[in-house]
């Protein structure tokens, strides 16, 4: 059964296991997930299940729903995706187990205008600019990266010291090939070829990951942003 781990400000609140096949999120009690916050609306979002997914729906909410940062309308989630709605983050699980608790209701929605909000929707509008300048997924430079901007226009994308690899990083006991990215019908995958513990996804060391939206890849000293298009 799928679960959804409520935080709020990092710290679990709620976790949530269901068999239902539609759940709504919102603030007030008659949803399934209570999100106590003016910044969430009374019907802010649902996620519809079927036997291959799990669809979220944000229902025209005033401040909007994000998934993995990206502000959405409809989105196939995936296994720890990160849905952020007002102040609460949202982390589905594919499967998992855990309680289910009642929330309590506020009337009106206030627009948020915290600088966590400004922030997600400036970076939601620059990198959706980047995605359509580039028509596709884009690695960005954060860290010790010889570039700003790096198109993921090939079906593999290698990352490492050697002078062929296409993305050089930085940083010492680093493999020529060191890592690489490839383009499979379900996404984007990174590997480690080198080296173990030099290839990470958001901190984590890796032999291989599934990239999501905002995920950071950091190959030795070098941390790259992985923006995914398409959305």
């Amino acid at each position: 059964m799928p679960e959804i781990i409520v935080k709020y400000e990092d710290k679990v609140i709620e976790r949530i296991v269901t068999e239902k096949k539609r759940i709504s999120i919102g603030r007030t009690n008659d949803n399934d997930i209570v999100l106590e916050n003016r910044g969430v609306s009374r019907k802010h979002a649902m996620i519809e299940f079927n036997d291959n997914a799990a669809v979220i729906i944000d229902n025209e909410s005033l401040n909007g729903t994000f998934v993995n940062n990206r502000k959405i309308g409809e989105d196939v989630l995936r296994d720890k995706d990160i849905v952020t709605i007002g102040k609460y983050s949202l982390v589905y699980n594919c499967s998992a187990s855990g309680p289910v608790d009642d929330g309590s209701d506020l009337d009106g929605t206030m627009v948020l205008n915290t600088k966590k909000q400004k922030e997600l929707l400036a970076t939601d509008r620059s990198e959706r600019e980047i995605v359509a300048k580039y028509g596709g997924s884009v690695l960005l430079g954060e860290e010790n990266s010889e570039f700003a901007e790096y198109a993921l226009d090939r079906e593999v994308t290698t990352i490492g010291k050697a002078k062929f690899v296409h993305i050089k990083a930085r940083g010492f006991m680093l493999s020529g090939i060191q890592a690489k990215i490839t383009k499979e019908p379900e996404g984007y995958a990174v590997m480690n070829l080198g080296r173990k513990g030099k290839t990470l996804v958001n901190g984590e060391p890796i032999e291989r990951s599934w990239l999501k939206n905002g995920d950071l890849v950091t190959v030795g000293k070098t941390t790259l942003k992985f923006v995914e298009g398409g959305a």
